[in-house]
């Protein structure tokens, strides 16, 4: 048996689930400073996962 046939009938799709709005990720808004921090881990992970294998190299 399927686990997901018991949820099969259900056509709303979490669109006002008991009086909560959801909002998905990509629809919310995110400041500059999150933008900088984003850019900021990064560059630290391409630091760890390619410039550190190479020096070692």
């Amino acid at each position: 048996m399927d686990d997901h046939d018991d949820n099969a009938d259900h056509t709303d799709h979490g669109h006002d689930v008991e009086g909560l709005d959801r909002v998905t990720s990509p629809m919310q808004e995110f400041s500059m400073s999150q933008v900088g921090i984003g850019f900021a881990v990064l560059a630290v992970g391409l630091v760890v996962a390619f410039a550190i294998p190479l020096l070692a190299a």
